[in-house]
């Protein structure tokens, strides 16, 4: 008898936690408001297009770029952004334009140049960069090997 009590007493116990928690779950869900949709914006402004950095001196540091968009209902058709060109970059491809060069290859006797290859490691401001570039530079001095001995003859004084 004390045995179906208590289970009656567990029974009760397991259903009462059972009412909290789905008051407490149907509680949380009538807090939630549905959020009302935004309505989409719809604008007829394009895309900002930049043109090139232009350093404010030299050839690189620091300079300015103009942007366009189009769109009649755009509030703002034109600004103007600052930008850096870096100065350790190749001004041979655009200012905008970091290659990742190979080694110098062998010098060419018939041109007396060499040559080497870049590709495109990163262009700042979607810039219009070549995947791959080629440069050549002349070879310098073709110089006759040295002797490898230590020693120097010295004449004898008569």
């Amino acid at each position: 008898m004390q045995q179906q009590q208590q289970q009656r007493r567990m029974f009760t116990a397991a259903l009462l936690a059972l009412v909290f928690i789905l008051a407490a779950v149907s509680t949380t869900e009538a807090g939630k408001k549905e959020k009302p949709e935004k309505k989409a914006k719809k604008s007829d402004c394009g895309e900002w297009q930049w043109s090139v950095c232009v350093p404010t001196s030299g050839d690189c540091g620091l300079g300015t770029r103009e942007g366009t968009r189009t769109g009649a209902e755009c509030k703002q058709t034109t600004k103007t952004q600052k930008c850096k060109i870096p100065c350790n970059w190749k001004k041979q491809f655009g200012a905008e334009c970091k290659y990742q060069f190979q080694a110098w290859g062998e010098c060419d006797l018939n041109t007396a140049l060499k040559t080497r290859t870049g590709n495109l490691k990163r262009a700042l401001h979607n810039a219009d960069c070549q995947k791959t570039v080629t440069i050549s530079k002349p070879c310098g001095k073709l110089t006759k090997p040295k002797p490898q001995g230590k020693f120097h003859l010295l004449k004898a004084a008569p």
